[in-house]
């Protein structure tokens, strides 16, 4: 049987078949389409003026490297005049984050970007190693997150950038809005698509690779031989999230538009004006000043949950409340 000439040019061979549209293309064709579409959900969402100066999310895996060597191309590419920058958070994984960061470095000089690295440790006084062995496999990723978030935007006010893209592609997208339906977190799953936010006093954040595949940022990084870090996090097997990847995965092999359909199901949600009015308002958390909707954020509440030996404590309603009067009683 004759190999197929490519779908979008008909002159080169096909070499690939594109996991989100099932066309057989070459190469060249594909790094046109993904970085065109890339460019497209930028200039659609009019992510980026000129002079912005922008943070990529960097941890050296392949999201963030494809996402770094995209930026800088488009940047090139487009002239839109952005100034970047690459920002790591050190979440003192042994065995994980000390050889990405060692990618990241690398990425640094291959790119010709300034590198900001903050740490758990010089922020929070812990490493992620010491807070798994306080509370033990069991909701590490919730700390995780939240620490990291704050991370990012201490990180990016430090750099003095106007906002942070990171590498969330549709997959995740997609399994954010099943695991906010599983929950039942109408609050998350009204927001949870949005290609931008950004706080009162936050600076924004943005996903260029909202609609991208992970399966074709995968096949972009190995065609570019772009090199990343393919380390798995040690912790992440025993998270909540890979009960929703699984599930999308299944959907995926048997409907491959099924992501983008999940992300377009939550972009067209909208939560009723009466259901909205009972969502809390957000504030200055009294322990830090970072944004929050409670007298502390969620980080300080899991800080001091850590430092009293009730580390699941903040994960609850009432385990909040008590830590709340707890810290309250400390401070007066």
């Amino acid at each position: 049987m004759a190999p197929k000439s490519c779908a979008l040019c008909q002159n080169s061979k096909a070499i690939l078949r594109r996991p989100k549209t099932g066309q057989h293309i070459c190469k060249h064709c594909f790094f046109t389409v993904f970085e065109t579409e890339v460019h497209n959900t930028i200039t659609q969402a009019h992510l980026f003026k000129p002079g912005d100066r922008v943070a990529i999310g960097a941890s050296g895996g392949k999201d963030s490297t494809v996402l770094a060597y995209v930026m800088k191309t488009l940047n090139d590419r487009y002239q839109y005049g952005l100034n970047l920058f690459l920002l790591s958070v050190d979440e003192g994984i042994t065995g994980y984050r000390d050889d990405s960061l060692e990618t990241v470095k690398r990425n640094q000089e291959q790119y010709d970007m300034p590198l900001k690295i903050v740490s758990y440790e010089e922020l929070y006084g812990w490493t992620m190693d010491r807070v798994v062995s306080a509370i033990g496999k069991k909701n590490n990723c919730t700390f995780c997150g939240v620490f990291r978030r704050q991370a990012l935007d201490r990180g990016a006010s430090g750099l003095g950038v106007d906002q942070i893209v990171t590498g969330h592609n549709a997959d995740d997208i997609a399994e954010t809005v099943l695991m906010n339906i599983m929950r039942g977190d109408i609050g998350r799953l009204g927001r949870c698509t949005a290609i931008c936010t950004q706080g009162e006093d936050r600076i924004r954040r943005s996903k260029p690779f909202k609609y991208a595949y992970e399966k074709e940022i995968v096949m972009y990084a190995y065609f570019k031989k772009l090199e990343y870090c393919s380390i798995e996090c040690i912790y992440f097997p025993d998270a909540y999230r890979c009960l929703a990847r699984a599930f999308l995965k299944d959907l995926e092999a048997a409907r491959p538009s099924a992501i983008i359909d999940i992300i377009h199901s939550g972009e067209a949600f909208e939560l009723k004006e009466e259901v909205r009015a009972t969502q809390k308002s957000q504030h200055s958390c009294k322990g830090c000043g970072y944004m929050s909707s409670d007298v502390l954020c969620m980080a300080c509440f899991l800080l001091e949950g850590l430092e009293r030996g009730m580390p699941t404590a903040a994960i609850t309603d009432k385990g909040r409340r008590e830590l709340e009067a707890r810290w309250s009683t400390r401070t007066t």
